[in-house]
């Protein structure tokens, strides 16, 4: 597929990121870790990554605004687009050896993301989609999953880690939708979670108290890839709130009734 120049440009800052990256994962027992709070671990390859995706978009469109996990937000002198980056989704997932983590770069145009890049550089997966021209990883067209059945389908989520105060509420949600599904998995990439709902790799994923770059490009990804993406509640909204439901059409009433309760 070739992509708009500002895709071309997101997919150029991820894969420079993902080299770095990769590169400190091979030495991850060496890495300076600091700690941000309980159970939120930032390192050197974290902050590193950002500074290249940050360095790269800039040079590229200098008047974007700009927010990231580590970074914080940033005006931009053209107010209607926005980078949303996380440097590095699964940080726990790097800093254990586990190679199940990504950069996710979406781009908000007047409130919309109108494109999203989500790159596995551990497993040289590439997942990337702009508004209206479909989803795709490398050079293959993304369909979400086709399966109807709830109790044929997989279903992601993520845990929340030391006691916060939306366990109890993650854990009644599993305890609905267990007996009625083929299973429940927990990786610890949110960004990838969704990536895999559009690759029909799992039916659906589900989660709360998320951040807006864990959850920017993986929405517009699902929904070229022609998923179903809605709040839990309602009338929220997605990446204010930090909920999302998500799942192939053909699953998703029965998915969204269990989780909502």
């Amino acid at each position: 597929m070739v992509g708009s120049a500002n895709l071309n440009i997101m997919i150029k800052a991820a894969r420079k990121a993902g080299r770095a990256l990769v590169k400190d994962f091979r030495e991850v027992e060496q890495l300076q870790v600091s700690m941000k709070g309980a159970g939120d671990f930032v390192s050197r390859a974290d902050i590193n990554a950002e500074k290249i995706i940050k360095d790269e978009l800039r040079t590229a469109r200098p008047t974007y605004g700009w927010i990231a996990e580590e970074g914080g937000a940033e005006e931009g002198e053209d107010p209607t687009r926005r980078w949303i980056v996380d440097p590095l989704d699964g940080t726990t997932n790097f800093l254990h050896g586990l190679p199940h983590w990504a950069i996710s770069i979406a781009l908000e145009h007047k409130g919309q993301v109108v494109a999203g890049v989500i790159f596995d550089a551990a497993k040289e997966e590439m997942f990337f989609a702009e508004k209206g021209a479909g989803a795709w990883m490398n050079d293959s067209r993304l369909r979400v999953s086709a399966r109807h059945k709830m109790i044929e389908s997989i279903f992601a989520t993520g845990i929340p880690f030391g006691g916060r105060s939306d366990l109890p509420a993650t854990l009644q949600d599993i305890a609905r939708l267990a007996p009625s599904c083929a299973g429940i998995r927990r990786w610890g990439a949110a960004s990838l979670d969704l990536a895999y709902v559009a690759a029909g790799r799992y039916e659906g994923f589900w989660e709360r108290r998320l951040n807006s770059w864990d959850l920017a490009a993986g929405v517009i990804i699902v929904r070229e890839a022609g998923g179903l993406v809605e709040p839990i509640n309602p009338q929220g909204d997605i990446l204010a709130n930090g909920e999302i439901i998500a799942s192939n059409e053909q699953v998703f009433s029965g998915f969204a009734k269990l989780v909502r309760g």
